[in-house]
């Protein structure tokens, strides 16, 4: 039997969009997808018996928790919002991003917002004297209505219009055509996505560059590489940091008798200096200890006493900074008698649920092969929570030059969002260390000046 994309689509009222999608499955425009759940806010809906009488599993959900559980029970794969009439949280679009989208009765921007639903909406484009309205279905974000665009429809305003023929007039001609065309393409989308994600798992040795890998995401957050470098010379070891707000926004790298130290660029501007002022690398014994927080000072502690990397994360947990509960990522690379001569290992410590009652941690630990590094980082991208990384640190290829490759990191990073670099080769027969750092701050100075 041919895959297809789960579709569940949400209500609250009659259903019209609805029984659009239903016929447009049972005609197939909808080909890539199958509806196997339809929810409601409202128990009156008749959406809901629509839906039964078409053989679809209708549920009434009392809040987000009880959808999300449906919703996952379903293995839904693409969620319609088709009348439904309740603001979702941020929480929940960043739960499901991408695969969420809207049918809205208006030529978005125009008439969307809070309060622009149903009737409402054709009241206000009569109102404004419009000539022209229509429908527009987009994804949805934490922003009411202020998801991308997927497409839109015009239909004409007709003198003596009244707001219900108005309404009936958008649905017919609009609302009932581009929602299923809209569903069917990104059910063809997300499919082909899976076919990827299929393909990428079973290619476990593949390697991108640091470019690709990051290509088109404007908000990893804070990231760590460790690795070999191609000619089999020099250990490797990457720090760079992200910010969106001022506070994080407002700090630079600075070398110090300590090592690494991130402080602010201006003092009078520190609103939390908890979670931005800290050694994000420090060595112990020739050893190097590289993370994005102050777990550098637990696992330096730790070290001294005897104890292991591992051992002194497990005292230590995310940040306390809910919703986005940041991970604690870690690296160390440990100098030994091996015929490479070192070994690193990598660590994130992560949330185990949206309201960071407990903690996952995770340990990876590597022989190092030439040409090879890897990636972790605290977020998947931007969003609101911002998403926390998942799976396994990602393999890049590390090139034989320092400048080559901390030009590509920094090069790589959304321009807006990056804030600073640090880069070190360590050469394996001498043991002196090469390093590249860069500020944000320090470019925009020299710019000026």
């Amino acid at each position: 039997m041919e895959k297809k994309c789960r579709i569940a689509v949400l209500v609250s009222g009659g259903g019209t969009n609805l029984q659009a999608l239903i016929d447009a499955e049972k005609s197939g425009i909808i080909a890539s997808g199958q509806i196997v759940l339809v929810a409601s806010n409202n128990p009156e809906a008749y959406a809901l018996t629509r839906a039964r009488e078409a053989g679809i599993s209708a549920f009434v959900f009392t809040d987000e928790a009880d959808l999300v559980r449906i919703l996952e029970g379903a293995e839904t794969d693409l969620i319609i919002l088709a009348g439904f009439l309740k603001i979702l949280s941020a929480e929940f679009t960043a739960r499901f991003a991408g695969r969420i989208i809207n049918i809205h009765p208006a030529l978005l921007p125009s008439f969307g917002g809070k309060g622009c639903y149903g009737i409402h909406v054709h009241e206000k484009a009569l109102e404004y004297g419009v000539k022209v309205t229509g429908a527009t279905v987009h994804f949805v974000n934490e922003v009411p209505d202020g998801g991308r665009i997927i497409c839109q429809k015009a239909v004409e305003v007709k003198d003596g219009d009244t707001p219900a023929l108005l309404q009936r007039r958008v649905m017919e001609e609009a609302e009932w055509v581009i929602l299923p065309q809209a569903a069917e393409k990104i059910c063809r989308q997300l499919l082909k996505e899976k076919v990827q994600e299929k393909e990428n798992v079973m290619k476990p040795y593949e390697t991108k560059s640091f470019r690709e890998t990051v290509s088109g995401n404007p908000y990893v957050g804070r990231g760590i590489v460790l690795g070999y470098s191609a000619d089999g010379r020099n250990a490797v070891t990457a720090y760079f940091i992200m910010g969106r707000s001022e506070n994080s926004r407002n700090r630079v790298f600075c070398w110090t008798e300590d090592g690494i130290m991130i402080k602010p660029y201006d003092e009078s501007k520190v609103k939390d200096p908890s979670l931005i002022i800290y050694y994000p690398l420090r060595e112990i014994y020739g050893d190097i200890i590289i993370t994005n927080g102050d777990q550098t000072d637990t696992i330096y502690d730790c070290m001294s006493e005897g104890g292991s990397f591992a051992e002194a994360l497990r005292t230590r947990t995310f940040e306390p900074d809910g919703p986005n509960w940041t991970p604690r990522i870690s690296g160390f690379i440990d100098f030994d008698d091996s015929d490479t001569g070192f070994r690193y290992a990598l660590s994130i410590l992560k949330s185990a649920d949206p309201e960071g009652t407990a903690c996952n941690r995770y340990f990876y630990e590597y022989e190092p092969v030439a040409g090879l590094g890897h990636f972790i980082h605290t977020y998947i991208t931007d969003g609101n929570p911002l998403p926390t990384f998942t799976g396994e640190p990602e393999r890049i290829t590390i090139p034989n030059d320092i400048t080559e490759f901390s030009k590509e990191i920094w090069d790589s990073l959304d321009a807006d969002n990056r804030i600073s670099l640090y880069v070190r080769y360590t050469d394996l027969e001498s043991g002196e260390c090469e390093e590249y750092m860069i500020n944000k701050h320090e470019e925009e100075e020299e710019v000026e000046a």
